[in-house]
């Protein structure tokens, strides 16, 4: 067994970088014998030294981040500040100093994701980052290195534990969203500015992350489509139970059917009960999987918090401490296909459509018009009427976004349709 120990700096000591240190602490012996070297913790810094943090050596804290990347017998440096400035600088200063990168930051990678790819590739060093989609579960590898001899075709999922839980909430109890927005925030499940969740883009960050491993090619943040959760009513639950679904904030990447090219989106969809990510309950994620030979997959586990996220930040940890030792590196980036990514326009998928119109007759006729005009076809139909007024649900078969699009727009100009309750997307049939 080598004798030197691998040093390891740690950028950032709040909930995930605490739980690091403790696990790094209390379980030396182990991880030495799994790596095949000591693992010394030798720096973390921090913005506010003066903040009390149970169980950190005082000695090892410093606000000096730059210099401790600087070091030249760093072996890995382990990010979890987030944002993008100063982690990206940060951490090609790591790679320029022969060190490899461990980060949980999925804003930097689905912006940065290609030129840090890049940097760790020029400086023969390793770029690891599990934690920074779902938590622990066990995903970007298994994607990178177990599927990497399959063909992946979609990865549908809730990556998202504060939406799962308000959907839930809204699903089990009843109550609408504002309602199960305060219950999240006083259970701590919830930002107390919750927007980076609820309007999905925490989500749309992993999407292009998952989109990009699982196609071999690049995907930006700006290249996936998001739509929040917000506008999501009770009344969009009661008829998700007619239709035997439940309403799911998802993040979904999908390869076209010729293979051509890819998309990537994130938006609240109708998902049947008898699909397995109905049934992921509370701040749960899950990720389902479907790939030519290995057939369906479903990857299932908590999202967030520090213990859940240190474990994947940990997993990466001895995997490029491994690689320190065997002086090689791991897998980097596969983008050799530079597949395109459509626009959300070319989505295929089905729809539910609430309308508010007059109730009388003839509406019916004219609302079907309007669909057989824009190439929408109807699966079913469903109306209620009183004192005049009327609700009409439509679900139509498969049909693209842009086609969906443009009736929607017509039917807002007929006179009898006083208004457009609510349009959502039905998925995983």
């Amino acid at each position: 067994m080598r004798t030197r120990p691998l040093k390891v700096a740690l950028l950032g000591c709040g909930v995930v970088g605490s739980e690091v240190t403790r696990i790094m602490t209390t379980h030396a012996d182990d991880l030495t014998q799994r790596i095949g070297a000591p693992v010394e913790l030798v720096g973390i810094a921090v913005r506010r030294p003066d903040r009390v943090r149970e169980g950190v050596p005082a000695e090892l804290i410093t606000t000096d981040a730059t210099a401790l990347v600087k070091r030249d017998d760093i072996d890995v440096v382990v990010e979890v500040i987030g944002g993008i400035e100063p982690a990206r600088s940060l951490i090609t200063t790591a790679f320029e100093h022969g060190a490899s990168v461990v980060s949980a930051n999925k804003a930097l990678l689905a912006q940065d994701g290609a030129a840090l790819h890049a940097a760790a590739e020029q400086h023969g060093v390793d770029l690891y980052y599990e934690a920074a989609v779902a938590g622990a579960i066990p995903l970007v590898r298994p994607l990178r290195e177990s599927l990497a001899g399959d063909k992946v075709n979609r990865v549908l999922g809730i990556v998202n534990g504060t939406t799962n839980f308000i959907l839930d909430k809204m699903d089990s109890s009843g109550a609408g969203y504002s309602e199960a927005l305060d219950e999240a925030t006083a259970l701590g499940y919830a930002e107390a500015d919750p927007t980076a969740d609820v309007e999905g883009f925490d989500a749309a960050a992993k999407a292009a992350i998952l989109a990009g491993i699982a196609f071999h090619t690049r995907v930006k943040l700006d290249d996936v489509y998001r739509e929040g959760m917000t506008e999501v009513t009770a009344a969009d639950f009661a008829s998700a139970k007619q239709m035997g679904c439940t309403i799911k904030l998802l993040a979904i990447c999908e390869r076209a059917a010729d293979g051509r090219s890819v998309t990537a989106r994130v938006h609240p969809a109708m998902i049947p009960l008898t699909h397995p990510l109905a049934s992921v309950r509370e701040a749960y994620n899950a990720v389902f999987i479907e790939a030519d030979a290995a057939g369906q997959l479903m990857f299932y586990g908590p999202g967030a918090g520090g213990s859940p996220t240190a474990s994947a930040v940990l997993g990466d940890l001895v995997a490029v401490c491994r690689n320190k030792v065997a002086e090689a590196t791991g897998p980097g980036e596969s983008a050799y296909t530079r597949l395109p990514v459509s626009t959300m326009g070319e989505v295929v998928t089905r729809y539910h459509i609430s309308l508010d119109v007059a109730d009388k007759p003839g509406v019916l006729a004219q609302v079907a018009t309007v669909f057989a005009e824009h190439g929408v076809s109807i699966d079913t139909v469903r109306q209620q009427g009183k004192d005049g007024e009327a609700s009409l649900v439509v679900v139509t078969h498969r049909a693209a976004d842009a086609a969906l699009s443009a009736t929607v727009e017509a039917l807002r100009k007929l006179d009898t349709v006083r208004g457009v309750a609510s349009i959502m997307r039905v998925e995983g049939e």
